[in-house]
């Protein structure tokens, strides 16, 4: 864990580099990690295109409901759904909460309610992968998930991304730290 949390803070100090010079400094610390990372996205483009895969899998989540589906494929793509949003939260909260708090200072209001929103999530997760598809509110937790993320999403859309756009933050830096976060946690899930 503090292993964890040493590169979350080692990248994020990447991160407010970049910001002041507009590159990423190359340091016995992070060589190795610019050397490896994959290409990425910028901040943004990432988180939405993540906010989109959900988005994607709850549809397909409805439809097997609809389908009258069986338990085991519905609780295997709500476990999937739930794995990715936890992964998708985990680099949110690390990495882009803070530097947007960083950036917006005064205006991190915003920041706040996201981490909230994000609890509230966590709760439903958390119920979600320790019931199964026969306990009476199971699909119903899924949906509910899936309405609670869709009016996250739009708050981060409509809100924080313009704001922390319009701030400065330098979204490539962040990007990279995020998709490699990412990277390592999908890694630790398999």
């Amino acid at each position: 864990m503090a292993t964890t949390q040493s590169k979350s803070a080692a990248l994020l100090k990447t991160t407010v580099a970049s910001r002041v010079t507009g590159k990423i400094p190359t340091t016995k610390n992070n060589a190795v990690a610019n050397a490896t990372a994959p290409r990425t996205k910028d901040a943004l483009t990432l988180l939405k295109s993540d906010h989109a895969e959900a988005k994607k899998r709850f549809k397909a989540y409805e439809k097997l409901v609809k389908a009258d589906a069986d338990g085991e494929e519905r609780k295997a793509l709500a476990d999937e759904v739930c794995a990715m949003l936890s992964v998708h939260a985990q680099i949110e909260e690390e990495i882009f909460y803070p530097a947007a708090r960083e950036v917006l200072g005064e205006g991190a209001d915003l920041i706040d309610e996201a981490d909230v929103e994000h609890a509230s999530a966590k709760a439903l997760i958390a119920e979600i992968e320790a019931g199964s598809p026969d306990d009476m509110h199971f699909d119903a937790r899924v949906k509910v998930l899936g309405e609670y993320i869709d009016h996250h999403v739009k708050e981060e859309h409509d809100e924080i991304f313009p704001k922390v756009q319009r701030a400065g933050m330098d979204t490539k830096a962040v990007g990279r730290a995020l998709a490699e976060r990412k990277a390592e946690l999908m890694n630790e899930q398999s």
